[in-house]
């Protein structure tokens, strides 16, 4: 009320902008190879899924990629999941992200919560660092496959670990020290890695937190660890006994060497949870992120040699890894340790502070911003930023609003979806589309999606699931520990074979633009994060007063989410003050802050299918304002009147 309508034009872009962008002069290089014309986005995006092949070949050689060995075709015949891209061919992700640039130019720029001075890393700093730390693996005795992890903030330290291991073809996985140790363990255990770096601390709303009990369980929990490397950030302490101080991983200088590895040969381990079980682990291979980074980088961010990103994200979130691709354009990284709101608005500060060109940021983010009612623009120089791109969540209207009145009239807000899966976008705006108040500018390059209704129909202008029809190469190569891919084809390929389901409800308008209206699963998706309602189980049922728990998240209007616990309490106890604080200390502690409910609600009993599968999504779908009729089959829950219980309490709180 008293906004502008979603479908309301707030900013499009000049002749003069688009003539200059990074994608027109790929535009200009595709029309003379392919011998068409190639006018705006949306006739490229028309060729790339009528030819996938060919556009994802025609980057290959737009940005030369270096394979060692050449592929002996594009891609396989195999449908998802087991579609295999350039199947013989070599390279390394690694050399990709620092051959660009001179020794001098800035590569990394390190700043802390608190307004310290900027830290400034050369291409040539990072070069002898990475070089120094892949010669002390390689002499350590990993080799390629082999896990290197790490427990590490968003500091110089996790780029050049990773740069380091994938310099040497091991597979690197990160948890934010905001991670408590369970969580950490339940994810980085599954990997039998033999080296771990990890930090003494972090930083988080003006408080230096002490993590060192936790890589204490880390080293006593992870039995296969060979190595351990300390990192002393946060505190001014030795190494301890039996680790590797990090000074002494980078004192031996070494040649720049690169192992060249298969093109699906695992890069990184991303974990996203699911709603039983371990959290699943996502691998994602040399090539396709290679590709996908190169991609996004050069045609969406329109990076070049020079310029200046900025992501507020920790290592836990994809958004680390994929704002990585700005190295492979020659551009430098912002690498932000801290909270996004200690002083209020210190994101638009380090943004103003470090010349960043391009931002990118969670929508909770703007909105937290917006809410203290700090105005960037009046206090700091933003005449660098050009471009501000929002993920995690669906920006409001007011958000855009915000942002041209608070930060800038002159930018492009570029709303994003797709994450951690294929550690890149679905969809998201491009140097032709306008700024439409509360949606997304459209679908990507080299992505054929759609809305597709339960029929499998695809529908515009109505909600619909998610889906991508073609393969593409940034799509994880396995899930870790899913030799026969049962769990993968589960989780993306249960409902239509062959076709990606990704798990969101979405639509797709007439004009182009997309509006995603959040999960259609139970995965929990809380400001950009996803949390696995398995996690929540694996930790409240070692509670002794905890029978069972139920975890849903709904979105709200006006980008708000609702978190709430439902709690079966033990004989003999209630869930009561007492008990709520014991379960918001241990979710907070022994998993993160993000994990804390927004509601504990005391339930008779948790809803189950006859197979015995907790019903998430039903109850999900109930408090949301479904009927109980289209929310769930009553024939198949165990326990009817319970599931009565949710639809009246869930009627109750909405009146």
């Amino acid at each position: 009320p008293g906004g502008r309508a979603m479908s309301e034009i707030l900013w499009s872009p000049s002749a003069e902008r688009i003539a200059a962008s990074a994608l027109r002069e790929y535009l200009d290089w595709l029309a003379e190879r392919e011998g068409r014309s190639f006018d705006d986005h949306e006739a490229l995006h028309a060729w790339s899924v009528a030819d996938v092949d060919r556009f994802w070949l025609s980057l290959v050689d737009h940005y030369g990629v270096a394979f060692t060995t050449p592929g002996e075709r594009v891609r396989t015949e195999d449908p998802m999941p087991f579609t295999r891209w350039f199947p013989g061919a070599r390279l390394n992700w690694a050399e990709h992200a620092l051959r660009h640039g001179a020794d001098g130019d800035p590569a990394l720029v390190c700043v802390r919560e608190g307004g310290e001075p900027a830290r400034e890393i050369t291409r040539g700093d990072l070069r002898r660092a990475v070089a120094a730390a892949a010669g002390w693996l390689r002499r350590a005795g990993v080799r390629p496959g082999d896990r290197v992890c790490a427990y590490l903030p968003n500091t110089e330290h996790a780029v050049i670990g990773l740069l380091a291991a994938a310099a040497v073809g091991a597979v690197w996985s990160c948890c934010s020290p905001d991670f408590g140790a369970e969580g950490t363990i339940g994810r980085l255990a599954q990997l039998e890695p033999t080296v771990l770096i990890a930090a003494d601390g972090y930083h988080w709303n003006g408080k230096v937190l002490d993590r060192a009990d936790v890589v204490d369980r880390l080293r006593a929990e992870l039995p296969t660890l060979r190595h351990v490397v300390h990192v002393p950030y946060a505190f001014d302490r030795p190494a301890p006994e039996g680790t590797v101080g990090w000074d002494e991983l980078l004192a031996t200088d070494a040649e720049p060497e690169f192992t060249p590895v298969e093109f699906s040969h695992p890069l990184w381990v991303l974990f996203t949870s699911g709603t039983t079980g371990l959290p699943k682990g996502l691998v994602h291979g040399h090539g396709g992120i290679t590709l996908e980074g190169l991609k996004w980088s050069g045609l969406y961010c329109g990076l070049r040699a020079g310029e200046r990103m900025f992501t507020f994200t920790s290592t836990g979130w994809a958004l680390w890894n994929m704002q990585l691709g700005a190295l492979t354009q020659g551009a430098s990284i912002v690498l932000y340790e801290g909270s996004p709101g200690y002083p209020p608005g210190a994101v638009w500060e380090v943004a103003a502070r470090t010349g960043a060109d391009v931002v990118l940021m969670g929508a909770a983010v703007v909105t937290a911003t917006a809410n203290t009612g700090v105005s960037p623009r009046a206090d700091h120089d933003l005449s660098r930023l050009r471009h501000v791109m929002v993920s995690g969540s669906a920006l409001p209207p007011a958000g855009y609003e915000w942002l041209y009145e608070h930060v800038s009239p002159d930018m492009r807000i570029d709303s994003t979806s797709g994450g951690t899966d294929i550690s890149g976008s679905f969809v998201g705006a491009n140097e032709y589309s306008p700024v439409r108040a509360g949606r997304i500018g459209g679908r990507l390059a080299g992505v054929d999606c759609a809305a597709w209704d339960e029929d499998g129909h695809a529908v515009v202008e109505e909600v619909g699931d998610l889906v991508v029809t073609q393969p593409m190469p940034s799509m994880p190569v396995r899930l870790w520990n899913d030799p026969d891919a049962e769990r993968y084809t589960d989780s993306y390929f249960d409902t239509w074979p062959g076709v990606w389901r990704h798990g969101d409800w979405v639509t797709m308008h007439d004009d182009g633009s997309v509006s995603i209206h959040g999960r259609s699963d139970s995965t929990l998706n809380r400001q950009g994060v996803r949390l696995g309602s398995g996690d929540f189980y694996d930790v409240l049922e070692t509670l002794d007063e905890v029978a069972e728990a139920l975890v849903v998240g709904v979105d709200l209007p006006g980008d708000a989410y609702w978190l709430g616990l439902f709690v079966v309490p033990a004989e003999g106890h209630t869930v009561d003050d007492a008990l709520k604080q014991k379960i918001v200390t241990t979710l907070r502690s022994r998993l993160t802050p993000r994990h804390v409910p927004d509601e504990i609600v005391e339930a008779p009993a948790v809803p189950h299918t006859l197979s015995g599968k907790r019903m998430e999504v039903p109850v999900k779908k109930l408090m949301a304002g479904r009927p109980l009729e289209k929310a769930a089959n009553i024939a198949s829950v165990d326990d009817p009147d319970t599931l009565h219980w949710y639809a009246r309490f869930a009627a109750d709180r909405r009146a």
